[in-house]
């Protein structure tokens, strides 16, 4: 059973930064892509960034050049650095990976306002 626990969400002005952490356990982290994504109320959830088990990555293109994710592998733990925010990159985030199903951490929220 995989778990996923996320920290360092909170509140950043904007053109601010934040880095977010997940902290995995119960899974083959090294050999696994890993994901974060968002979710706003009423929305339905977007990738956000994935990060290849070899370290190739993929970005949604309004992340793009401003959010880099990156993984620990032997911390277990994946990143992602937000910098530059936007009012629009305020969300709630979460740590994906799947084992045979989908795995999602509990969320951290991330406000961004002025």
């Amino acid at each position: 059973q995989a778990q996923l626990v996320e920290s360092g969400g909170g509140l950043a002005q904007p053109g601010g930064s934040l880095r977010l952490s997940c902290v995995t356990r119960g899974i083959v982290f090294r050999a696994l892509t890993l994901g974060w994504y968002r979710q706003v109320p009423g929305g339905q959830r977007e990738m956000v960034a994935t990060i290849h088990s070899h370290g190739f990555t993929n970005y949604t293109d309004s992340v793009k050049g401003r959010f880099t994710i990156s993984r620990d592998n032997p911390k277990n733990t994946v990143y992602l650095q937000m910098d530059s925010l936007k009012v629009d990159d305020t969300a709630v985030y979460y740590c994906y990976v799947n084992v045979f199903r989908d795995y999602w951490g509990q969320g951290t929220q991330v406000t961004v306002s002025s």
